[in-house]
């Protein structure tokens, strides 16, 4: 049997939900890549990700027989590789545990790599019809609203609480369209800046709106300063080829290729310096600097970056020690898009790929 609050908001949904690709056939692998998708990035970017993806790797079997550097490729520009990584072993997790099929349960869910809580909670409400409140931002928000709590949010006290008051509205008969509901009401209406109060279904029974307190609502812990870190990147050039490195496979940007360098440090005495520093400690090659090649600035979830590209060449007689470092190679401009990189790599690969070929490029030595 239904709530009020839930009679209210999926009477809503049925003339409001959103269109999505993965709503129109909710089955377990649609629903989990959508959800691995979704984090911490918009429906907007996801779609035409989502939809080249599963065209790509359309069922489990064929995720899980792909090689890690296809999967890297389809993610590319989504960011947040690790969530890539986590799907394409719990592929092949799934294959060897499940015969290719998705748990429904989430107890079971959650053990697979990259599913938390909330991920084994969609899947299960959306594609299994099971009771499962999803808490993710939306839903925490709605509800912080309605119950006007003023318990910071991510502490043990406030989710218990709205873990409790989701298991009491949730209905048993449309559990997913219930999750789903609130994440389009959370993205459409109760929104986390200007919340549209006059269009909510649930306006009646919000103790946030009859107080006036919904714009401050919820309450978030504090955070520290966003570090933000000055990095240099060679683009090395001999014979005609550039040379990239593959990151370790953990750990940010894991697996993907990059124009080796990395971060500057208190005791280098300027950036050609760190980044010769670093190019000896990475791959044992000394270089010789040259040109400036371009300034890129981009955010992650934790900290921001400078990013200070150099045209570079071998020091006279340097060359790679290919035995020593397996995770470096010496490429042709047109094979860059072979290999998938970040953002950043990916823009200077670009630029250089629009050069007929590197002599437009020549380091000023």
């Amino acid at each position: 049997m239904s709530s009020e609050i839930a009679s209210k908001l999926l009477d809503w949904y049925d003339h409001n939900a959103r269109v999505l690709p993965w709503r129109s056939d909710p089955q377990p692998y649609h629903v989990w890549v959508s959800e691995m998708m979704l984090q911490q990035t918009q429906v907007e970017t996801v779609v035409p990700y989502y939809q080249r993806f599963i065209q790509r790797f359309p069922d489990i079997p064929s995720l899980a027989q792909a090689s890690q550097a296809e999967v890297l490729q389809a993610w590319e520009g989504l960011g947040y590789y690790s969530r890539a990584r986590s799907l394409h072993r719990a592929a092949g997790e799934i294959c060897a545990r499940y015969n290719g099929q998705l748990p429904c349960e989430a107890a079971q869910l959650q053990k697979l790599p990259g599913v938390g809580p909330y991920i084994a909670a969609a899947i299960a409400s959306i594609a299994c019809n099971q009771p499962e409140p999803a808490l993710d931002g939306n839903l925490r928000r709605v509800f912080t609203r309605l119950l006007n709590l003023s318990e910071p949010i991510g502490t043990p006290a406030s989710e218990h609480l709205l873990r409790q008051f989701a298991l009491e509205q949730i209905p048993h008969d449309r559990p997913g369209d219930f999750n789903q509901a609130l994440m389009d009401l959370g993205a459409l209406v109760c929104r986390p800046k200007t919340p549209a109060c006059p269009l909510c279904p649930l306006a009646e029974s919000c103790l946030a709106f009859k107080t006036g307190t919904q714009a401050s609502l919820p309450v978030r812990k504090s955070r520290p300063p966003v570090p933000h870190w000055v990095v240099t990147a060679a683009i090395i050039q001999a014979e005609g080829r550039v040379l990239i490195a593959q990151r370790p496979p953990s750990g940010l940007l894991g697996g993907l290729w990059e124009f080796p360098g990395g971060k500057l440090e208190d005791s280098d005495g300027s950036l050609a310096e760190g980044l010769q520093r670093e190019i000896q400690e990475e791959l044992g090659l000394k270089i010789i600097v040259g040109t400036a090649f371009g300034v890129y600035r981009h955010a992650y979830t934790h900290f921001r970056i400078t990013l200070h590209a150099f045209l570079c060449v071998p020091a006279a007689g340097e060359q790679l020690d290919s035995a020593a470092h397996p995770e470096a190679r010496w490429v042709l401009l047109q094979q860059l898009t072979d290999f998938p990189m970040g953002k950043v790599d990916r823009l200077i690969a670009r630029r250089l790929q629009a050069a007929p070929d590197l002599s437009a490029f020549q380091p000023n030595i």
